[in-house]
This record gives C-alpha cells, structure tokens and sequence, in this order.
C-alpha cells in the first residue's frame, strides 16, 4: 500500500466526536431555545391566570392607561379574558376582550411557524442577482396599529358591547 487512507466524505473529522450529526443537534436546541421558551412562559402565564382569577377587582393590579384617563386601552380585559379561556368559557373570554380571542389563531400559527423555522435550521440562500422581495413589515405593523386604534375608539363608544 501506498499513500495515506482516504476516508469516505460521511465520516466525522478528526478531533469532533459525532461530527456533524452532534454539531446540528446543538445547533437545532439552541435554535428552538426562544419558541420553547415563549411557550413555557405562555403556558405559566396560563395557569398563573386560570389559579388567581383577574375578575377580582384589582387582584391583579389595576390597567394604567384607565387609571389615568378612564378610556379602556385595546388590552383591557386580556387577563379576563386569558382565564375565561381556560375555564372553557369562549364567549366570556371574547366578551371581555375581542381582538385578544380572534388573534390566537394567528399568534399560534406564528409561533409554530418560527419553531418549525427553528427547527429547521437556516436556509442556504441561492446567490442570484435578482432584486430581494420587499420587506412586508410596515405594511403589517400599521394594519396592527390601525385595527388597535379602532378597537380602541369602539370600545370606548358609550353602549358598546365591545367594552369589558
């Protein structure tokens, strides 16, 4: 024989016990760290809501923005309505706070899709020279803002079944 041994492209380099395969497995638990994170805390947020009921006046403190204008912000009613849910009461839980309810679905489906990007792991990106997509973010941001200030304004109508 002569000449050094070639080892097939799959085996580990030397010197970095389980190679690649241990280096995506660290990789992948610190990519998942923030979702994971995120749930637990939602998950302990949950309880601590559904264990100390906030329909007792001031048990969990008092909103500051009504405090100090007597106007109920767009978030009044969100810890109500954290514990109707999970009470099973969805109807309380959207009568106590509307945009807070019909935004799970959307708040969830981000969370799954920034822990299935987590998981993942980053795309490699193709070096091409066309023009990168547009940057939706703005746009997203002032429909947020938008829907906010105008469930804000309904809420505060008199005689509104939007208010808490």
């Amino acid at each position: 024989m002569t000449g050094p041994i070639e080892l097939p492209p799959s085996c580990p380099p030397a010197g970095r016990p389980g190679g690649e395969l241990a280096a995506t497995a660290a990789s992948r638990l610190d990519r998942l760290g923030g979702p994971l994170l995120t749930a637990a805390a939602v998950g302990a947020l949950s309880v601590a809501l559904h264990v100390r009921d906030p329909h007792s006046s001031g048990s969990w403190g008092y909103c500051p923005w009504y405090a100090l204008t007597g106007y109920y912000c767009p978030g009044c009613g969100g810890l109500r309505a954290v514990n109707d849910l999970t009470n099973g009461d969805l109807v309380g839980a959207a009568g106590s706070n509307l945009v807070f309810v019909v935004s799970i679905p959307l708040l969830v489906f981000l969370w799954g899709r920034w822990t299935r990007l987590a998981w993942v792991g980053p795309a490699e990106q193709p070096r091409t020279t066309t023009v990168p997509p547009r940057d939706r973010s703005g746009l997203w941001i002032a429909v947020f803002t938008v829907v906010m200030l105008a469930f804000a304004v309904l809420r505060n109508l008199p005689g509104s079944w939007l208010a808490p």
